[in-house]
């Protein structure tokens, strides 16, 4: 891959973007999304199965696991994609936080069991990494080489159909180890929870579950790659939840007339969509840039970008799903209105692994140093 960063897709990464953006847009209109939202509990497997059936699921994996070895560019292009749609399958909880550490940390046992049905579509395996390391959360200890795991993981995406589901679990010196754990194992209770975006999902209970140790995935160190490039792909989400708001808001006040002119002509409304616009834009370049880097292999530059880049989709994304959903006025608020939808995902995905002020925290905590206030950028 070059090492200079290019901000336009080359022929690969758009090719994958537009297979991915026919499969969304045929198989995602809204109606079907609220259908599903309503019949299936905000899980679509006949899309989930045409993403297999594509290679959608492989595409990010490198070659060696039998993916498309596009990266977490290619990671970014899908997850946009499904974003513009806020189509109901959790890709981002599957392949960025189960596929790819498998793929990348998984025994040879594990990645049998697991990572070939789960790019086929036959099996679905999760992740929940959500508070992990906080006063919550699951707790782990060893038992000779198995690890014993209890406690409660919030918020699982689609963890009330899994198989199984790949957790952070918090050691007594407070280190923390990845595990796959089969749903179907003694001591397991799924309690499904509803969601601010209308998914599946569910907290997953645990009392003293055993994990062996060909469950495991590595070190210490992987919770936080695995999270990285989580964080990444609801970025991703993110730029096609605010890209599409904003496009459906354009024809909106295009169209919608008051005192005899459109709505876009009046310059608060043009000055606000602009805004939302320069903010959607902030989270698609920071967003690349942070793929870009990790896919490069620039690990240490990429700890901060993938902070700024969970940022602007927090804060920005925040912003500008608020923008849309107010300049449609009243009926901005009619829960049964497309732009509502937005609002929604919008919400869950800023706040989704760390709010804004959150990510600031934590990303204070690895710039070295920052420039003086009033210094030249």
């Amino acid at each position: 891959m070059s090492s200079q960063m290019e901000f336009s897709r080359g022929e690969d990464l758009t090719a994958l973007a537009d297979l991915a953006e026919q499969i969304f847009t045929d198989q995602a209109p809204v109606e079907k999304v609220v259908a599903v939202e309503r019949s299936e509990g905000g899980f679509d497997g006949k899309l989930w199965q045409t993403l297999a059936d594509a290679g959608l699921l492989a595409a990010v994996l490198p070659e060696s696991a039998g993916g498309g070895d596009m990266g977490l560019l290619g990671l970014v292009a899908i997850a946009e994609q499904q974003g513009r749609r806020v189509a109901p399958v959790p890709f981002v909880a599957v392949v960025a936080g189960a596929a790819l550490p498998i793929a990348e940390f998984g025994s040879e046992a594990a990645r049998s069991r697991y990572l070939d049905p789960l790019i086929s579509g036959e099996v679905l395996v999760t992740s929940g990494f959500d508070g992990v390391g906080g006063e919550a959360g699951l707790r782990g200890s060893f038992d000779g080489e198995t690890l014993l795991v209890q406690g409660t993981a919030v918020g699982v995406p689609a963890a009330d159909r899994a198989a199984a589901a790949v957790l952070g679990v918090q050691l007594a010196d407070g280190s923390v180890r990845v595990a796959i754990v089969d749903l179907a194992a003694e001591g397991v209770r799924r309690v499904p929870v509803a969601t601010t975006f209308r998914g599946a999902g569910a907290n997953l209970e645990l009392s003293g579950v055993r994990v062996d140790s060909s469950d495991l995935l590595g070190g210490d160190d992987v919770a936080e790659w695995i999270q990285q490039r989580l964080r990444l792909g609801l970025a991703g989400v993110q730029i096609g939840v605010c890209a599409e708001a904003l496009a459906t808001t354009a024809d909106y006040v295009s169209h919608r007339e008051q005192f005899g002119r459109p709505l876009s002509t009046n310059q608060a409304v043009a000055v606000r969509a602009a805004d939302a616009f320069l903010d959607t834009e902030a989270i698609r370049l920071t967003t690349t840039r942070a793929a870009w880097l990790l896919d490069t292999g620039r690990v240490q530059e990429a700890a901060a970008a993938v902070l700024v880049a969970k940022y602007w989709a927090a804060r920005g994304g925040l912003r500008a799903v608020h923008a849309t959903q107010h300049l449609h006025g009243g009926i901005g608020a009619d829960i049964d209105y497309p732009i509502h939808r937005y609002f929604l995902w919008g919400r869950q995905l800023a706040f989704s692994l760390g709010g804004a002020d959150q990510i600031a925290a934590e990303l204070g905590a690895v710039i070295e140093q920052a420039p003086p206030i009033g210094a030249p950028a």
